[in-house]
Formats: structure tokens, C-alpha cells, sequence
């Protein structure tokens, strides 16, 4: 009963919202339970919530809602919007502000057990999982940081709050053993100002968790060539995998921002979540499009080729939307 009335409130609120920007009250219905048809014939609004501007969930978002209106000829009518990312996306999903939103598998695996960035469980489900994001810790050739034990007493931009990227970063620092609220002189920037802050020497070094390539990460080794450098981080992974299992071993390739070779660091899984009560016919269709135009959404940023239909349904501990397993099945 209780999380009835939340989901009317929620499904109300974000009606009102579309209506106070002059749009019509045609979010999505609630979840009925019935058979599944991957068919959406009312006409429908949704939010897509994405990340910081220049990073690769914005990128692939306002592409991925493009290819919803296409693909369901308007009746499905999508709009991508920037965030602080993950832990916001997810918490706005739950409101109703937004009905789809990325997320590290990282920050929603402690939202759907309440951990973390959440108090309680959160109820939320996957459409899919996506690419994977590569933890990708820039420093400046000059601020004498070879390890990241060096970050201690260092200007370091933790990434947005609310974002996944602070997510990681504070638990990476704690895994160097430093606390990230006194051992370093954290910045909670979006990338936009994080690549700013490198280039003009006011940040020592960064974090950011993106796909391969993120646009700002692009223009900061472009225009600052050998005065940054990435920095292996696995010697964290064990600790971060006590944590949580999802962390894995990677390595960023040297082409990738024209580094002199491969430099291994930790990668986590995104998805895409929405609120567990979404119409499972609506969560069919979103799924479908993301699989059936992944070329597309390849040309907006080629991290979408790591969207695989084989991995789609591996998005445990976060359950799968039922509209979502028609979908893979």
C-alpha cells in the first residue's frame, strides 16, 4: 500500500512538472502486471538523466533519446538532461523527476541494498547493463604524484557530488589509506571544471569513472600533452572488491588519448535503471531501442559498442525490469 501511494505521488509530481513546462500530462502509467507486449500505443513522455556534459552519458543519452522517438514514431517522445550522474540520477529516478537515468553498477548496487550513498533500499530495477566505465586518475606531471599515496595533501577533484565518479574515488582513497575528508584537499567539481582546474595548475590531480574516450578527458591530454599523466590505481582492487564485487581489472589502451602505452587501472559496469513500478510494456520498448540501435547510438561515442545483448542481462545485484527480460529473452 505504502509504495503505492509513493508511486502515484511520484507518477503526479513528474506530471505536474511536464505541465508547468507546457507539456502534456502523458508520463507513463504504473505498472499493471499484465502480459508484456513490448507495444506502447499512448503517447508518452520520459527524462532521461544523464551526466556532466562532457562525459560519455550525456553523449550516449541525448542519442539514445533521439532513437526512442524514432523508433516508436513519436509515440514514445524522450529528453536527456545533464546531471551530477549516478547516485543523483538514481535518487531522481525514484522521485519521478526522471524515468530513466544512468548509473554505475557500483551506486546502484548499494541503492537496491541500501547501502552506501543510501539509507534504505531503494526500489529501482535495470533495463540493461551497458559498457563498461575505466577509473581513469589524471595527475599532473609536476605535483610529484607517482602512487596514490602521494595524493596525500594534493588538490583533487573527487568529481560531482552525487556522482558515481565520487563514489569511487572516496572508496579508491580509502583503499590507499587516506581519508578522503582530511588527507586531501578534495574538489567536488563536474568535468568541465576538473579539466579547467588540470590545465590551469589549481588541481593536482583528478578522478573520473567514464567510458573510453570521454570527450573532456579527450581535450585535457590534447591541449595538455605531456604535462598530465594517468596513474595505475589496481593496486586498490582487492580492497575495492571486498567491497563490492562488480570492480574488475582493466586497462585503458594507449590509442585511446594517444598515451605512450596501456595503462591498467579498475572498471565497473553502467546501467540503466528506472523505478521498479515503471509500465513493463514502456521498459520492453526502451530496451529493444537501446539493442536495436546500438550502431547509432556508436556514432554519438564508441564506448556504446561495449552494449552487448549477450551481457545485457548481467546486471545483478540490481534486479532486471520484467518488461526488460522480454526484452533479452
Amino acid at each position: 500500500m505504502v509504495r503505492t501511494v509513493v508511486a502515484a505521488v511520484a507518477v503526479t509530481a513528474a506530471a505536474a512538472l511536464l505541465t508547468g513546462c507546457g507539456g502534456r500530462q502523458d508520463t507513463p502509467t504504473a505498472d499493471s502486471g499484465g502480459a508484456v507486449t513490448c507495444e506502447v500505443h499512448q503517447d508518452t513522455r520520459i527524462g532521461i538523466a544523464t551526466g556532466n556534459a562532457t562525459g560519455v552519458y550525456f553523449a550516449l543519452g541525448n542519442a539514445f533519446a533521439e532513437q526512442i522517438s524514432e523508433a516508436t514514431g513519436g509515440t514514445v517522445k524522450a529528453t536527456a538532461a545533464e546531471t551530477g550522474a549516478s547516485v543523483q540520477n538514481i535518487q531522481q529516478v525514484v522521485g519521478g523527476t526522471y524515468q530513466v537515468g544512468f548509473s554505475l553498477a557500483d551506486s546502484a548496487a548499494d541503492a537496491v541494498q541500501g547501502t552506501g550513498s543510501f539509507t534504505d533500499a531503494q526500489p529501482i530495477r535495470a533495463l540493461a547493463r551497458l559498457y563498461d566505465n575505466y577509473t581513469q586518475v589524471i595527475v599532473r606531471a609536476d605535483a610529484g604524484i607517482a602512487t596514490l599515496a602521494d595524493l596525500r595533501g594534493k588538490r583533487v577533484s573527487t568529481g560531482s557530488p552525487k556522482s558515481g565518479t565520487e563514489v569511487i574515488a572516496q572508496r579508491v582513497l580509502q583503499a590507499a589509506g587516506l581519508n578522503p575528508d582530511s588527507d586531501v584537499s578534495a574538489q567536488r567539481l563536474d568535468l568541465t571544471k576538473t579539466v579547467d582546474g588540470m590545465k590551469d595548475g589549481s588541481i593536482d590531480a583528478m578522478f573520473w569513472s567514464g567510458g573510453l574516450p570521454t570527450p573532456g578527458i579527450t581535450d585535457l591530454f590534447t591541449t595538455a600533452k605531456d604535462k598530465v599523466r594517468l596513474l595505475d590505481i589496481t593496486g586498490a582492487l582487492p580492497k575495492l572488491k571486498e567491497i563490492n564485487p562488480v570492480y574488475e581489472a582493466g586497462a585503458i589502451p594507449a590509442a585511446t588519448y594517444g598515451l605512450a602505452a596501456d595503462v591498467p587501472t579498475v572498471v565497473v559496469p553502467n546501467l540503466l535503471v528506472v523505478r521498479e513500478d515503471l509500465d513493463a510494456n514502456l521498459a520492453c520498448v526502451l530496451t529493444r531501442t537501446l539493442l536495436d540501435r546500438k550502431p547509432q547510438l556508436e556514432q554519438a561515442n564508441p564506448a556504446a559498442a561495449g552494449i552487448d545483448r549477450a551481457t545485457a542481462s548481467k546486471t545483478a545485484p540490481v534486479p532486471l525490469h520484467r518488461g526488460s527480460e522480454v526484452a533479452l529473452g
